[in-house]
Parts: C-alpha cells; sequence; structure tokens
C-alpha cells in the first residue's frame, strides 16, 4: 500500500499596506482614470518596498473587488504576477474559480499582461481589461514578457474580453523605468 504524503499549502502574501493604499482612495471608482491612479499608486509602493513595479485589480462596476501587487520576488513563485495575485483575490471574494460566476468584472492593469497573464486574463472570466504601460514599456526596463500574439488585442476582443490600452501610461512606465534606476531584479 501507497502512503500519500501530507497536503502542501502553496502562499502567496498580500502585504496589508496594499489595503492600507486603497483606503486612502474613494470607495467608488468611476473611470478608468481613476481606478488606473489606484492600481499604479499601488505598483509605485511595492517599489519603494522592494517589490516588483506592477499592480493590478479587480472592479465590478465603480466597486473594487481586490487589488494586488506583483510578488515575484518575495514568494518566489514566478506565477505571483500582480494581475494573477488580483484574480486569484477576487476569485476567493467570489468563492468561485471564475469572475464571471459573479457577474460583468474589469481588469486594470499597470501594465499589458505577458503571456501567463495573457492566458490567465481568459479563464478568469473577466470581460473586460484595462491596461497602461505597454509591453514594449516594460521590455525596454528588460523584463521578457514572453511570446504573446501580435495581435493580442483582437483576441482578447474575439473572446469577449474588451481591451482598453495607455490610461495613464507615462505614469505605469516611469514606475517601471523607477524600478529599474533603483537597480531592482529583472525576472
Amino acid at each position: 500500500m501507497v502512503k500519500s504524503a501530507p497536503d502542501t499549502l502553496l502562499v502567496i502574501r498580500v502585504p496589508g499596506w496594499v489595503d492600507d493604499v486603497v483606503g486612502t482612495f474613494p470607495g467608488r471608482f468611476e473611470t478608468d482614470d481613476a481606478r488606473m491612479a489606484l492600481v499604479i499608486a499601488l505598483s509605485r509602493h511595492n517599489v519603494e518596498r522592494g517589490g516588483g513595479p506592477f499592480g493590478a485589480a479587480v472592479f465590478a462596476g465603480p466597486h473594487l473587488v481586490a487589488a494586488a501587487v506583483n510578488r515575484v520576488l518575495d514568494s518566489g513563485l514566478s506565477i505571483a504576477h500582480a494581475e494573477i495575485v488580483a484574480l486569484m483575490r477576487a476569485q476567493q471574494s467570489f468563492g468561485a474559480f471564475a469572475a464571471a460566476s459573479a457577474g460583468a468584472h474589469s481588469l486594470v492593469a499597470s501594465a499589458e499582461p505577458c503571456c501567463q497573464c495573457f492566458g490567465a486574463i481568459f479563464w478568469s472570466g473577466v470581460d473586460r481589461l484595462c491596461c497602461g504601460a505597454t509591453t514594449a514599456d516594460a521590455e525596454a526596463a528588460g523584463f521578457d514578457e514572453g511570446p504573446k500574439p501580435e495581435d493580442w488585442v483582437r483576441v482578447f476582443e474575439d473572446r469577449g474580453v474588451s481591451v482598453t490600452r495607455f490610461v495613464r501610461r507615462d505614469e505605469a512606465r516611469e514606475v517601471i523605468a523607477e524600478y529599474a534606476r533603483r537597480g531592482g531584479r529583472i525576472y
């Protein structure tokens, strides 16, 4: 008889300061500009605390569902991108693996998705993606965003996910550039 190993717990910690930063913003986020301002603030705070230069949040209309920052360096897990962590927090709050089970939701990210997040977004159930910095902005700092279709926006839209790009791009790009200037680890 083969003996079973005990269950293994995998943990990605979201620091308490994330919710503290959220608390400094108004309770409703009526525009993409307001939503992106929060996400960029989170990414900036993460850089100041030694983390990666990316933030993301899930919204139901003007209401924040979940906010997150990149946790790759802290967790040692390559999947701990801000988008993935925000989607995980949202799904945990829904009690379901897809946002679609809880109605229409938007993912707002400080940068366009890498190849990993590109795939995860489809299965998350969000019906809208809003991005700040571009893939080229992240790659200019040295990040390898991996292969994704050249016409990735059309691919999303063909699958029912609308895409808005370049929201507060200069600010989002500056956080990535600041991270690189500080000598942040490129992963």
